[in-house]
């Protein structure tokens, strides 16, 4: 019904998988490992997801099919002028989690669909709110949830969401990983 390509999602991501299959289309996944994720310093914020998922893109370019189309994508957590990534172990995640406790962050999703002849990318911003976190709160989180493969270091649809997330505003799934309401929309116009 969406598109005659065959489509390929370019993650391992459990949380995008589900996503993507939420809105019914027909995928595979496919996973080229340790692609450069760096982006020059100079780079506007905003600009950074959709740079990385369009170097994600030219990577898989190389060795796909006519019949094929590929998405990738990237999402960054931003909170003021800081980039928060992954976090690279339980204090790193502790660090974030206390940056971000009665603050409003941005995400930033980066997508880019590509097939051999065209390349569509896009950006969808989402603002999130959290109350205060106690100390208690982020531990707990952090110890059970072990949020160390999440941007920004922790999942909406976790725990911490549930207790923490006073506002939203913007792409819900978008948070999560994957805006699949503005995908929907691209893959019908492609």
């Amino acid at each position: 019904m969406i598109t005659s390509y065959k489509v390929i999602l370019a993650s391992n991501s459990p949380r995008r998988k589900e996503l993507l299959a939420g809105i019914d289309v027909d995928f595979k996944v496919r996973v080229i490992q340790d692609i450069d994720e760096s982006y020059p310093a100079d780079l506007p914020t905003k600009n950074i997801a959709e740079y990385i998922s369009r170097k994600k893109a030219s990577v898989y370019q190389q060795q796909m099919a006519d019949d094929e189309l590929i998405i990738t994508a990237d999402t960054i957590v931003v909170l003021g002028d800081e980039v928060m990534g992954k976090p690279h172990d339980e204090t790193d995640a502790s660090r974030m989690l206390h940056e971000l406790s009665g603050q409003t962050h941005q995400v930033i999703t980066g997508v880019t669909l590509t097939t051999t002849t065209r390349q569509q990318s896009f950006s969808v911003e989402t603002d999130v709110t959290f109350k205060a976190l106690s100390d208690e709160e982020i531990d707990y989180y952090v110890q059970h949830y072990k949020p160390f493969d999440k941007a920004g270091a922790y999942g909406i649809q976790e725990w911490i969401g549930h207790i923490g997330v006073t506002g939203l505003q913007g792409s819900y799934f978008n948070v999560m990983g994957l805006p699949v309401q503005r995908i929907y929309e691209a893959l019908r116009k492609f």
